[in-house]
């Protein structure tokens, strides 16, 4: 079940594996992809890892939110990218470009002064209060993302995700708890959605309706059941599909944002109920679109994540830190020489020289 082949829109992937979005800490100051990075992914590549989802590579200078984040906002960027494409395409995996812009989580700095976002509401854990956006920094923003989707194809690269999760610039549009508008970009769920159908629609024009778009989608901002005004379930599933009729080929199911706190990395997963945490949420959303739909968040044992595809929770399985951890785990598990993840989820793998496995095994 696992290692069998799935279509997502016009593409095969060789196997339900997929290697989730993670910041490596790895590109030049400028954005620019490293020998380092392509390294990185040839070996998930050579180890089945079936579909390759690249660190979040900002569509702009404007919206950068981390240092020696990737950057996809100028054609200069294509050829770096083509070799590391290259090398993921020596195997059989598949690979796609994760596009974003920072919104809320946009890193200030001297060259990058002002924050924007939907509305103005300040960030809990810093005290920042970001820009409302103009009309016209939405729109132009939709043609960064659009250009960065161009970039994208012509690098190489078998596919695109939008990231509309973790309280980036996309996940604000989309949440009633960071979105207050009450304009065309505002209010109603359709209305906070409208900035990714754009999206989605002004790159179907510059690159054609053939090239893949995925949504890494935040179901949930994180806060306690019960809180109003903030992102969950049901209206997560009514987003969902939205994006599935405009013409999202999958959709990776996430959750939370800071203000909501630590909601996206959670620790001391050691026993499979632990496992899978956003699975509610996927099956709801599964069970109401027609497209793939594929789970992140704290897999860690080959039993679960078979149940999550044969219980319908979700189509394919999605890992970050245990890839870090066991870069060769999918070759593992496909050989029959483990069960389980040696990841103790203990973050410490969050590392600013270049993202790697810091914990201290014992044997």
């Amino acid at each position: 079940m696992l290692f069998e082949p799935i279509r997502l829109g016009n593409m095969e992937v060789p196997d339900r594996f997929v290697r989730s979005a993670t910041h490596e800490w790895m590109a030049e100051p400028d954005g620019t992809p490293t020998e380092r990075i392509e390294n990185l992914y040839e070996n998930l590549a050579r180890n089945y890892v079936g579909l390759i989802i690249t660190g979040y590579a900002y569509v702009n200078p404007g919206g950068k939110s981390d240092h020696l984040q990737q950057g996809i906002y100028a054609d200069r960027l294509i050829e770096p990218y083509k070799s590391i494409v290259s090398a993921v395409h020596r195997f059989n995996s598949k690979i796609a470009l994760q596009i974003v812009h920072g919104g809320r989580q946009t890193m200030l700095s001297a060259d990058n002064p002002v924050i924007l976002a939907p509305s103005a509401v300040t960030i809990k854990t810093n005290g920042v209060t970001p820009e409302e956006m103009t009309d016209e920094e939405i729109l132009e923003t939709i043609e960064d993302f659009a250009n960065a989707a161009r970039r994208a194809k012509e690098a190489g690269f078998d596919a695109v995700q939008l990231h509309c999760a973790h309280g980036f610039l996309l996940s604000n549009f989309i949440s009633p708890y960071t979105n207050r508008r009450r304009d065309r970009w505002g209010g109603s769920t359709e209305k906070r959605t409208q900035i990714v159908v754009d999206i989605i629609e002004r790159i179907r024009e510059m690159i054609g309706d053939d090239f893949p778009i995925f949504v890494k989608l935040n179901a949930t901002d994180g806060f306690p059941r019960g809180t109003k005004n903030v992102l969950d379930a049901p209206e997560c599933v009514e987003i969902a599909k939205i994006l599935a009729a405009n013409g999202v080929c999958a959709i990776e199911v996430s959750g939370g944002i800071v203000d909501a706190g630590q909601e996206m990395f959670r620790t001391k997963i050691d026993k499979p109920e632990e496992e899978a945490y956003y699975r509610n949420y996927s099956k709801m959303i599964k069970e109401a679109i027609d497209i793939p739909v594929i789970l992140v968040g704290g897999l860690r044992s080959k039993a679960v994540m078979e149940q999550m595809i044969s219980e319908g929770h979700a189509d394919m399985v999605s890992l970050c830190r245990p890839l870090i951890c066991e870069p060769d785990l999918v070759t593992k598990m496909r050989n029959g020489e483990t069960e389980v993840s040696r990841c103790v989820s203990c973050n410490l793998c969050s590392d600013e020289s270049g993202i790697k496995c810091n914990y201290e095994f014992k044997d």
